[in-house]
């Protein structure tokens, strides 16, 4: 063999070694945010406000499906007032989406429970979080909710 043909072996041989090696990175960063998004949920069903402020970066832009804008600290007040219960929360569907250090996971979410003590049937609902390393840590620093149509 020449030396071309053995500087082309070499690189293509290099290239089938790193792409498991990149592929497993992305796949590690999904495990993560999928195992996160799973204490979310199971934050949102115990009223574990320990995980909002740990998980909320301290600019995050939370958006609820009445279209009101929330702050960090709005959220944990309004989580902290107890005011919304969960009773189950099904998760119908999850997509995650990983681009570098930002990990963007779509939900299809069936809820239950009560809102100021005043029970809402099974409701629908879209959830997009957008989760950004930072400073080695994963942070929610956008998510929102919109109503999902009826299925039929």
């Amino acid at each position: 063999m020449n030396t071309v043909n053995l500087r082309v072996l070499a690189l293509f041989s290099a290239c089938l070694l790193a792409a498991p090696l990149a592929l497993g990175q992305g796949g590690d960063v999904e495990q993560q945010i999928s195992a996160l998004s799973d204490e979310m949920i199971q934050a949102n069903l115990k009223d574990d406000i320990r995980f909002y402020e740990k998980y909320y970066a301290d600019d995050a832009t939370i958006v609820h499906g009445n279209g009101k804008l929330f702050t960090k600290d709005q959220e944990l007040a309004d989580l902290k007032s107890g005011a919304l219960k969960y009773e189950s929360i099904d998760v119908r569907e999850r997509k995650i989406q990983v681009y570098g250090d930002t990990a963007v996971v779509n939900f299809l979410l069936t809820f239950k429970g009560s809102l100021s003590g005043q029970p809402f049937s099974p409701t629908d609902l879209r959830r997009t979080v957008v989760w950004v390393k930072q400073k080695g840590n994963w942070k929610v620093v956008a998510w929102q909710v919109t109503r999902a149509p009826e299925s039929k």
